[in-house]
């Protein structure tokens, strides 16, 4: 987008795109994909269904179906074939919790103005304490990482290890996939308490509760038991100021034996910090969110590992959804 040549109808479209978002956000809300299953409905007859005023449901199914969302024949409206798959909670492909988890942040987006003038965050991360944010969180972490994870697993090489630290590693799909990939590795979760059920959930679907354990602990504030000839960052230095995040890497370097492997993977910024789009967005993000979060650079990154005593360090070939990207480094 930032080599888009501007133009008003393209600053238009761009100021009223969370018209599109909170259509999407309130369908997923109220589980309109979900009701509307294989079949077809009126929109008074799915209104009965879902318990919902016929008029605003059918401005809704309406405005899914100018989207692209919704199929619509006659007066009946139906899901096409990506609605159904990516939309409805049956689906193995179900994107709605981290769309749940998205709505949580247009308050915030909202007061960026405020952001900008104190430099402080408005949306507090205490919102990890109620269930229902937290479940979509994890859950959309989850199936994302579904998605991510096996690909990932193929490009990051953990032979000859045997114990895997995944640091923050909330559901545990990250530490699930590279057992899977690699039969001598055995891997401990690390991450909050409260993670902890939808961890174990996670690993019992998998059968790897003798191989995947969960260590309970907040990673800024708490050691980590045990030693480890490996160790899994995924997406938890943007939530930290630099300071911290120097902390979080070096704590996981300590918990390394010597020639353990270190691997970082972030929504990776160009060292100039002007792009790619979604890395600078997210940053913002994170100035909404946090007190000194953000998303790093590659160079960034590098001189962390360096500071927490690491070596041989170098970028994987492998670009992410988003342009997230992995780093490794040897203690």
């Amino acid at each position: 987008m930032g080599k888009t040549q501007w133009n008003p109808a393209q600053l238009l479209e761009t100021s009223g795109n969370f018209w599109l978002s909170g259509t999407l956000h309130a369908a997923v809300k109220v589980d309109v994909f979900s009701t509307l299953g294989g079949k077809a409905y009126t929109g008074a007859g799915l209104a009965k269904k879902m318990r919902c005023e016929t008029r605003a449901l059918t401005m809704l199914m309406n405005a899914l179906t100018a989207m692209g969302l919704l199929r619509k024949i006659g007066n009946k409206y139906s899901n096409t074939f990506e609605s159904e798959t990516f939309l409805a909670k049956y689906s193995p492909q179900y994107l709605g919790y981290i769309i749940s988890h998205h709505s949580h942040f247009v308050e915030s987006w909202g007061n960026l103005g405020k952001a900008l003038k104190t430099g402080k965050p408005v949306r507090t991360q205490a919102n990890f304490g109620d269930r229902k944010f937290l479940e979509s969180f994890l859950m959309g972490m989850f199936n994302m990482g579904m998605s991510l994870a096996p690909k990932v697993a193929e490009k990051v090489d953990l032979s000859g290890r045997n114990n895997l630290l995944d640091l923050g590693g909330g559901p545990g799909t990250y530490a699930i996939y590279f057992c899977l990939k690699n039969p001598n590795l055995n891997a401990t979760v690390f991450d909050r308490p409260t993670t902890r059920p939808f961890a174990q959930k996670t690993i019992r679907k998998f059968d790897l509760g003798k191989r995947v354990k969960f260590q309970p602990g907040d990673f800024t504030k708490d050691e980590i038991a045990g030693t480890f000839d490996a160790a899994w960052l995924s997406h938890i230095i943007h939530g930290e100021n630099p300071a911290s995040a120097q902390k979080v890497i070096k704590k996981a370097v300590r918990a390394l034996k010597p020639g353990g492997k270190i691997m970082i993977h972030e929504f990776i910024l160009d060292n100039t910090l002007d792009g790619p789009l979604f890395p600078a967005l997210f940053s913002m993000n994170m100035l909404l969110a946090t007190t000194g979060g953000q998303a790093y650079s590659e160079s960034q990154l590098t001189d962390m590992l360096i500071k927490a005593g690491t070596k041989k360090i170098r970028r994987l070939d492998f670009r992410g959804p988003n342009d997230s990207g992995i780093i490794v480094a040897i203690k």
